[in-house]
């Protein structure tokens, strides 16, 4: 391949010229002086006579940056290093990497042989980063204090190391060692504890051992030491709060920045069009390039005209001008009549074919291209597609069809590379239209007949060529040029350079293109040059071989990139034959960089003692649409120095030319690129609306008026006209010129004397907050934070994104496999320290990805849009990640202030004049419904179950079922009822247990559980159900188990034979205090007597169970239940779910609390219907079984939990066509009930109907229940009553808590889905959770129940009764201040509707939105967790699940990740993002965790506080925990 393409150059930034002279980095202490201009030119004097390294070490752009470190250093400013798993850092050790593949020549100087960079090996032996603090403690704090010099590669342990945690009392570390110089030999030698094995302790951060979390629960030091630091950094000050705001279709307004007043504004008067000299025509200019051809092809065959490489240097071939006429000649006759038939030629005059030609072979693509002018076909010359999905080749496909190409030419030794299908075909390459390869090699072409001769006119309008051109977003454009452009192109070039016939010419670059096609593929033939060309291949071998070949054959004229320079810099070890005295012009082609200025001036400064002289140097601007657009001159006066801009930076951020003193920072100092073509005109116009010419200090896109350049984008009229047909206006508003311009897409301004100066690309230009940055100015400063230590040169890309309304910076470089992670780390924080310094801008996000993995150009450059393609669709896969949205976001809307709240009187009054109900509701009245309850005439569930068992004994109450889908087991009345008292007995004799004495029931799911609830209740004791331990898992879940028993105060626990034995086996005695457990009682073995009477309870009142739950805050909760209340409990859902002997339900539940329990052991008893019992843990073998008995029972009515519902969606979504021929058929069911206790998750619910559609799942029938500690259900859809309906609300305004209703898919919308019916019995009003005034319809607040199954208060031993007491029993503060109302602690509303219930009401559907306890404050706004998890779990493919919680004001998102641990860094932006946008909310910490380690009830809702706990705790094991700045 050859030189990269100009697009991806990135400068050697090795010597950014950002002219501050600051005293290198590499003085000692002692000669550190004060900065002064003596200084500086002692320093430069020193640098021209100095060793190898220092020469070519970046100059002063480096420590202009190092300068603005050290001023960083006094802002003591700690970022937290991100948390890695170690299987994360070992994959990108040295090992698994091989340098930057050369092949595909990525531009950097790994691949050139003796790199001068030696990288520093460090003694840092484990590569984890437990103990990175302790390191930084030892690191200086300031650059002044570093106990030694630093070498030149780098800047001290004081640099390198993180400062000091800011604000932490670090005690009982060890003394600081010696910080040795830091150079190859000697590593610092840091003290690093080891783990915290054995008697060493490792250092403790402050009094890190109790660090009080905000539950006052004690947490081990990492986590939250970092987390204390980066809430440190985070306090620091931020810029200035902006003013103004902009309404973003609703009050949260995001701020819009106002411009600052002090900007710097244009002063100076309107520009005058420059012009260039006049294009004199000489006499003997040829009338078109092929008469030039044909002139030199006859008149002196012999003359060389192209001389290649081989890869040792060696000339491979010479192609004279003889040889290229004839062979052009053939090319010529083969294409327009070998190809097709005489009838139907495949290409006719006029018709567009592609050139496919290696960078190594520019013989046969001159042929070739000269063959096409003589033929009058256009070629289009492209890269070589490597591989069939080439980063960027599709768009090149996209060119070739919309040029209409169909034949491609291209070289043997191409042909026999390309892929090749199993049958030789050459596939179609992706996008690619279906092409023809035509091999254009002599032995492949027949010789014209004598008669036949090419038709040779003058230059004319068609079109001659067509140049791709490859955009900022990846789409690629042909530029064409016509026939007169290219001839007074290369007339304009002749008379510029001053080329005479028969010159040598050396040229670096890429011939197909560019400057490389125009000097050393065009204008030489219509001088008659001899070229003399590089392959890039050779380059790659031996950087010096262009400067070898200027000597060699004396070359006059050398075309090269800044990279060459620098190369050759590289790479130059004083060859004592170097003789540059013969060339008079080096054309720096990227001249227009604002970075080769620095690469220009290294290489004087070395090569000047080998014959260059300064005037050589000729730095060109280009483009592909204008060509060339300004080129120095070669003089022969060596007195007159080249023009030397030094901008300020912040000047040009504003478009502003402000001359700075080289004092300052941040600067950019440019070069000019000479003067404006002969024969062209030049503006520069304001670069966005209407092009209006700018004034004399501001900087504009240059425009150009001249014959040669492009004159359209091939087939794209409109992009043509914005850019080749622009009339700038002048203030007035009148044309400048009766002229098009053209747009050269280059950002410059014209300098004193008419020189050119370009400061930038429109390509490379990113605006944030209204100021203009350059990629290429971004990248240099990144790469002068210790020059190429870390990062390869060439490999870095800087682009934006677009997050809430503006544009963000992000940085994306290749790391070195050598370097460490603290390394990477430091340098990446110094790389933000410096950008903010130098730029005033914040970076986004800075990424570092391994080696080689970057999409690459066929050059070898960084493909930018595939790279911010990859970026934003979370591929990139990095291996270091740092994001700093707290610094860079400064347009988040103003944090809420809450007002003085209304009082609860003036809202209700408020309420009623505007005329709003008040929001309360209720279901049917009990005391009205005339039924035929039979068990209503008992008070207790023990007599009803007696007189189930004398009325109907054979009566089937419960089915079990096993995994299978068989029936386990099942109890009819007299069983059930026989079993029962056999259990009493037990209890009274063996476990002498009093009436009202506690005992937990800790069962499988199952009927066992049933028969010692009822057994309990004959021998007058208080049941608990408890989930049994976990055999696989008894450490976590054994403990859970004795805190119920013993909070619960149970006297005796009753259990199966199995559990009994694991209760007391080795594994349990590692968990918990075996000892402690109370009488253990097994039921698999019971007394054969009936008891001597039944206790029947002597008040309603007493207590008929407790109902034990962890809620999701991690709340451990008992609940009383008395008779009464699980009596009324009962009836309410008899009649709401018409409960009948006859009827059949399924109930696929955990029967240990809340409804779940209910439904699974008492309903069956007080209707009478028939349960069949499914454990949910049995679809973990069979996700069918739930749903096939269902269809097996042609059950009407089932239960079920959301884990159920999501085990059935994932595991059974490939299967319904083979259920279906299993018969299995769900047109029967008429409810089906989701049991829970949180906001409705619709998306699952709907998911599910869709699903199951097929299978004949009526959509209405999938409705949820709601319930909670202090009422266990409070709505549940039942079988008669409207369907339950969903809203959409504004999610922005419920954050204010307010409810805001919305058309469905408006932006913002919430959908929210009716809780199911409210249950007969139950008011519901909603209150104010701070005033507790009533509030009024759609208004959100909390939902309060009145109902006599609400339970009677919390069991507990811990004294915070008082505490809760107002949960059970809370009155309004107005209105109707006399009912007692139980408070939810759940957020709702309620809504009246316009359908009637049964009874003819309008219907009042309640709204359940979260938990108070669970909602986050941030920003003075209420935030619900599943809000954000919802908009985490969309980011990115591989997120599974996602849980939120804060920690002292940070946002922590943990996500689960489904995938391969490379990806976990790719959703650290992702995540970042996609909660700034939808919630205005900036992530504090994101934690990739694997799948599973987010805690999830048995009710399926995830446990955050847990999680929390765990995460400050260190146990999550996290694949990567990011702290964001």
């Amino acid at each position: 391949s050859s030189s990269r393409n100009c697009d991806d150059d990135i400068l050697p930034v090795d010597s950014e010229q950002f002219l501050m002279e600051w005293v290198d980095q590499a003085l000692p202490q002692e000669r550190r002086a004060p900065v002064t201009p003596s200084s500086a030119s002692r320093y430069h004097r020193r640098r021209s006579s100095g060793s190898r390294d220092e020469r070519y070490r970046s100059d002063v752009h480096t420590e202009a940056v190092q300068a603005a470190l050290a001023k960083h250093k006094e802002r003591k400013m700690a970022v937290p290093m991100p948390s890695k798993r170690r299987s994360l850092v070992v994959q990108t050790s040295m090992d698994a990497y091989t340098p930057p593949d050369t092949s595909s020549g990525s531009e950097d100087e790994g691949s050139v042989q003796g790199d001068s960079q030696g990288t520093p090996t460090s003694s840092q032996g484990s590569i984890n980063m437990e103990h990175w603090i302790s390191q930084a403690i030892h690191g200086s704090t300031t650059s002044t204090t570093s106990s030694s010099s630093t070498q030149s590669g780098g800047s001290g342990a004081a640099h390198r190391l993180a400062d000091v945690m800011a604000q932490t009392h670090i005690e009982n570390h060890s003394a600081p060692p010696d910080v040795t110089t830091y150079t190859s030999e000697h590593s610092i030698q840091v003290e690093r504890p080891q783990g915290s094995t054995g008697s060493r302790t490792a250092p403790k951060y402050g009094n890190a051992e109790l660090m009080e979390t905000g539950d006052g629960v004690p947490v081990s030091s990492r986590v939250s030491a970092k987390i204390q630091q980066l809430v440190n950094t985070l306090k620091r000050p931020k810029r200035p709060p902006l003013r103004e705001f902009f309404v973003d279709d609703f009050e949260e307004l995001l701020e819009v920045q106002q411009p600052d007043p002090n900007q710097p504004k244009p002063e100076g008067a309107q520009m005058l069009a420059m012009r260039g000299e006049q294009l004199g025509v000489v006499t003997n200019w040829p009338p078109s390039l092929e008469a030039a051809l044909q002139r030199w092809g006859t008149i002196s065959p012999k003359a060389p005209c192209l001389t290649t490489m081989d890869t040792n240097g060696k000339p491979l071939y010479i192609l004279t001008y003889g040889k290229l006429w004839t062979r052009s000649m053939k090319v010529a006759y083969s294409i327009l009549h070998k190809l097709g038939t005489k009838q139907e030629p495949m290409v006719r005059p006029g018709d567009r074919v592609a050139l496919v030609f290696p960078n190594n072979d520019p013989a046969a693509f001159m042929a070739a291209f000269y063959g096409c002018l003589l033929a009058e076909v256009v070629p289009v010359p492209i890269e070589v597609p490597l591989t069939r999905k080439d980063a960027g080749s599709q768009q090149i496909g996209f060119l070739l069809g919309s040029c209409g190409v169909t034949v491609a030419l291209t070289s043997d030794a191409c042909h026999k590379g390309l892929p090749k299908s199993p049958t030789g075909e050459i596939p179609q390459f992706k996008g690619w239209p279906k092409l023809l390869w035509f091999v254009t090699e002599s032995k492949h072409l027949s010789k014209p007949p004598r008669d036949w001769f090419p038709h040779i006119k003058d230059a004319n309008n068609d079109t001659a060529y067509i140049e791709y051109k490859t955009c900022k977003d990846g789409s690629v454009l042909g530029v064409t040029v016509t026939r007169t452009a290219l001839l007074t192109h290369c007339q304009a070039l002749t008379q510029a350079c001053g080329y005479t016939e028969a010159e040598t010419i050396v040229n670096v670059l890429d011939f197909k293109k560019d400057v490389g096609l125009w000097h050393g593929i065009l204008t030489s033939v219509m001088n008659m040059m001899h070229v003399i060309s590089i392959p890039y291949s050779l380059m790659k071998v031996n950087p010096l071989s262009w400067i070898q070949k200027v000597c060699q054959y004396k070359a006059k004229v050398a075309c090269v990139k800044s990279r060459d320079m620098h190369w050759a810099l590289v790479a130059h070890r004083d060859q004592r034959d170097i003789n540059l005295s013969s060339l008079r012009m080096l054309i720096v082609a990227d001249g227009a960089n604002p970075w080769s200025i620095s690469s220009c001036d290294a290489f004087l400064n070395v090569f000047q003692s080998k014959g260059l002289r300064q005037e050589v140097i000729c730095p060109c601007a280009s483009s592909p649409e204008a060509l060339t657009v300004a080129i120095r001159r070669p003089t022969d006066d060596s007195n007159q120095p080249p023009g030397r801009g030094v901008l300020s930076m912040h000047g040009l951020t504003y478009g502003v030319i402000r001359v700075d003193s080289e004092e300052k920072l941040s600067v950019l100092t440019v070069q000019d690129v000479g003067l404006v073509m002969p024969g062209a005109i030049m503006c520069s116009v304001k670069p966005d609306g209407v092009p209006q010419l700018c004034r004399t200090d501001e900087i504009g896109e240059l425009c150009v008026c001249a014959v040669a350049t492009g004159t359209s984008y091939y087939g794209l009229s409109g992009m043509t006209k914005n850019t080749f047909e622009v009339f700038p206006m002048t203030s007035s508003g009148a044309p400048i010129s009766e002229y098009p311009f053209i747009r050269t897409g280059l950002l410059g301004f014209v300098g004193p004397g008419g020189l050119v100066f370009v400061v930038g690309k429109m390509d490379g230009l990113m605006v944030v907050s209204g100021r203009r940055h350059n990629a290429d100015d971004i990248v240099a400063t990144a790469l002068a934070v210790e020059p190429m230590k870390f990062v390869y040169r060439g490999r870095i890309a800087v682009f934006s994104v677009t997050v809430l309304h503006d544009e963000r910076i992000v940085i994306v470089a290749e790391q070195r496999p050598d370097s460490t992670e603290e390394d990477s780390f430091q340098w990446m924080s110094r790389v933000l320290q410096a950008i903010d310094s130098i730029h005033q801008v914040g970076v986004y996000c800075l990424a570092l990805v391994p080696a080689n993995t970057l999409p690459k150009t066929p050059l070898g450059g960084i493909h930018l849009s595939e790279t911010k393609q990859l970026f934003l669709e979370g591929s990139l896969h990095p291996c270091n990640v740092l994001m700093c949205p707290h610094t860079c976001v400064t347009n988040l809307p103003k944090p809420r202030q809450k007002q003085p709240e209304i009082g609860p009187a003036s809202v209700m009054v408020g309420n009623l004049v505007s005329g709003k109900r008040i929001a309360q509701a209720s279901g049917r009245d009990l005391g009205q419904i005339e039924d035929n309850d039979q068990a209503r005439k008992f008070l207790f569930l023990s007599e009803v179950l007696q007189w189930r068992a004398q009325t109907t004994p054979d009566h089937v109450l419960y089915t079990l079922l096993n995994c299978r889908g068989a029936i386990a087991n099942s109890l009819t009345c007299v069983q059930l009822h026989k079993r029962a008292e056999k259990i009493a007995v037990m209890l009274m004799e063996r476990g002498h247990l009093q009436d009202g004495d506690h005992v937990a029931l800790v069962y499988p799911p199952g009927i066992d559980l049933i028969a010692a609830f009822y057994g309990c209740l004959y021998a007058g004791c208080v049941p608990i159900t408890v989930r049994p331990p976990h055999p696989q898992n008894i450490a976590t879940t054994l403990p859970t188990v004795k805190m119920i028993v013993e909070v619960s105060r149970s006297a005796c626990l009753m259990t199966t034979q199995l559990i009994c034995k694991l209760l007391r086996s080795r594994e349990a005695a590692a968990a918990v205090d075996v000892r402690t457990w109370p009488l253990i009682l097994d039921t698999d073995d019971l007394p054969k007597k009936r008891p001597a009477q039944i206790c029947k309870p002597c008040n309603p009142d007493t207590l008929a169970y407790l109902d034990f739950s962890v809620s999701t805050t991690g709340m451990l909760a008992g609940v009383k239940m008395s008779h009464a209340a699980t009596s009324a409990f009962c009836r309410s859902i008899k009649l709401q779910c018409e409960l009948y002997p006859s009827r059949e339900v399924a109930i696929c539940l955990d029967p240990y609390c809340g409804l779940g329990f209910v439904l699974w052991c008492l309903c069956s008893v007080y209707s009478g219907h028939q349960s069949i019992l499914i454990p949910p843990s049995e679809l973990e073998t069979n996700p069918a079984l739930w749903l096939l008995a269902v269809s097996q029972y042609k059950v009407r009515d089932t239960f079920c939990s959301y884990s159920v519902m999501e085990l059935c969606t994932k595991g059974l979504g490939s299967q319904t066509e083979s259920l279906k021929a299993r018969g299995l058929d769900l047109s029967r069911v008429r409810t089906c009930v989701v049991v829970a206790e949180e906001r409705p998750r619709i998306a699952l619910t709907q998911s599910f109907s869709k699903l199951f559609k097929d299978l004949g799942l009526h959509p209405r029938a999938v409705s949820t229940s709601f319930g909670c500690r202090v009422n266990l259900a409070i709505c549940l859809q039942g079988t008669s009553g409207p369907d339950p309906t969903t809203v959409y609300v504004d999610m922005r305004a419920l954050r204010h808590d307010r409810v805001r209703l919305v058309e469905r898919g408006s932006p913002h919308s919430l959908p929210l889905m009716e809780s199911g019916k409210i249950l007969p019995g139950v008011r519901i009003i909603i209150a104010n959770p701070e005033t507790k005034g009533p509030l009024g319809d759609s208004h959100l607040g909390e939902i309060w129940v009145h109902s006599a199954h609400n339970a009677s208060g919390y069991f507990t031993i811990y004294g915070d009764e008082s505490l809760q007491s107002d949960h059970f029993n809370s009155r309004l503060s107005f209105g109707d201040t006399q009912t007692i109302w139980a408070r939810t602690g759940y957020l709702g509303f309620l809504r009246r509707t316009e359908l009637t219930d049964a009874n003819g009401e309008r219907h009042d559907a309640l709204y359940v939105v979260g938990a108070l306890d669970e909602a986050m404050e941030l920003r003075g706004m209420r935030y619900h967790p599943i809000d954000i998890e919802t908009s985490v779990i969309r980011a990115h493919k591989s997120v599974t699940e996602c849980a939120v919680f804060t920690w002292t004001n940070l946002l922590v998102v943990v996500v689960e990740l489904d995938g391969s641990e490379q990806e976990a860094l790719d959703l650290v932006p992702l995540v970042t993002n996609v909660v700034l946008e939808e919630h205005y909310l900036i992530v504090g910490v994101v934690v990739v965790v694997d799948i599973g380690v987010i805690p999830i009830n048995s009710r399926g809702e995830k446990q955050r506080m847990h999680l929390r706990d765990g995460f400050l705790a260190d146990q999550l094991d996290p694949i990567y925990v990011a702290y964001n700045m």
